[in-house]
């Protein structure tokens, strides 16, 4: 029996937010693959596609993984700082940049789909 969509979504919310560091869509399918041996990379590509759309996940583009959403950035920036030792990502309100970043970018015309920062080094606890 299929899943509802929101169902699905709420599975791999749980599976997000359970995990210390961020996890490809494959590791998410493998996870749901426990309990569902049927479950296809298609199924889990749409419900990723839509927690993003949402807000609910960020996809890390430069690690080609996924994260849960720990703020509300509906009019903000999410300014992910990602540990290229350990893998922590963590999640800061870039609220007072998303001005900034608007006015640089007015004169081009571009209109931005979503509003993700990624940072890449070291956490605190690696750097000491």
């Amino acid at each position: 029996m299929r899943k509802q969509a929101a169902t699905r979504q709420s599975d791999i919310m749980t599976i997000l937010r359970s995990s210390e560091t961020p996890m490809t869509a494959y590791q998410i399918l493998e996870a749901l693959q426990c309990d569902e041996p049927d479950i296809a990379p298609p199924t889990v590509y749409r419900a990723l596609t839509a927690l993003t759309e949402q807000g609910r996940a960020h996809r890390l583009e430069s690690l080609k993984s996924f994260v849960p959403c720990r703020c509300d950035h509906a009019q903000s920036l999410a300014v992910l700082t990602i540990c290229e030792t350990c893998g922590l990502v963590q999640e800061h309100d870039g609220g007072p940049l998303l001005p900034k970043l608007s006015s640089l970018i007015a004169d081009t015309n571009f209109k931005p789909a979503r509003h993700i920062f990624e940072l890449r080094g070291q956490c605190g606890e690696c750097s000491a």
